[in-house]
């Protein structure tokens, strides 16, 4: 009989390891984040931390180890049971943006909504007013900059109010004033909506936010002290 772990905290994961030949990526990370609470994760490029996120949201295989996400064990499912708890559980912001180009502004936004059956086209004006792109609703992709698409990606990681929220470097392309007003989006998500938030950051200003901050490094994850370096 399956095991199942109690819903909180939202997110469990358990030595979880990613290696790609003979090198471990990954090496034994343990780690939860409860409901309504932020952890900002920092560490040095190419530590791991975009792996991190890929392998807890089933998009890249791990290794070993368990992922538990609201009670139900990720990596031990069915890719379609995976494929199912990523639309209804998970917003997964990219740091590649991954905005489709064949899709109007308001249409990608939507597309989490879409996949699970609902429209609710109020809600996507009110995300895409959220990041300050309300006037883009009918704009392609091709047309925005690379800072507009970060706030694409964004509203539609939150439109469909997913429990767990995944954020990969979601400031890096906006100037200060705009970061600030997207945290501000993220965190009231946190807040009001009690959701989960994992955020990957090289920014002081966000992780000096979070309820929580670590650093990942080749000996897995540690808590961050006060006055820790963050990796450029």
């Amino acid at each position: 009989m399956m095991r199942m772990q109690p819903t909180r905290p939202l997110l469990h994961v358990v030595g979880l390891r990613k290696r790609y030949g003979e090198r471990d990526v990954l090496a034994g990370v343990d780690f939860s984040v409860e409901a309504g609470e932020c952890v900002a994760l920092t560490g040095e490029s190419g530590v791991g931390k975009s792996t991190l996120l890929n392998c807890i949201a089933g998009l890249d295989s791990a290794s070993a180890g368990e992922v538990w996400l609201g009670g139900e064990p990720m990596l031990r499912l069915p890719e379609p049971q995976q494929a199912r708890l990523r639309r209804e559980r998970l917003g997964f912001v990219f740091q590649a943006f991954h905005v489709l180009p064949h899709l109007s502004v308001a249409d990608n936004v939507a597309l989490p909504l879409m996949l699970l059956g609902r429209s609710e086209p109020a809600r996507v004006m009110a995300m895409l007013d959220a990041v300050g792109l309300a006037d883009r609703a009918g704009s392609w992709p091709a047309e925005l900059s690379g800072g507009q698409l970060q706030r694409v990606a964004i509203a539609r990681a939150l439109v469909h109010r997913p429990p767990l929220l995944l954020a990969d470097e979601p400031t890096g392309n906006l100037d200060p004033e705009t970061a600030t007003r997207i945290l501000d989006v993220l965190w009231q998500q946190v807040r009001q909506e009690g959701a989960a938030l994992l955020l990957v950051t090289h920014s002081r200003t966000a992780a000096a936010r979070a309820d929580r901050r670590w650093i990942l490094g080749a000996e897995g994850i540690r808590a961050a002290t006060d006055g820790a370096p963050h990796a450029d």
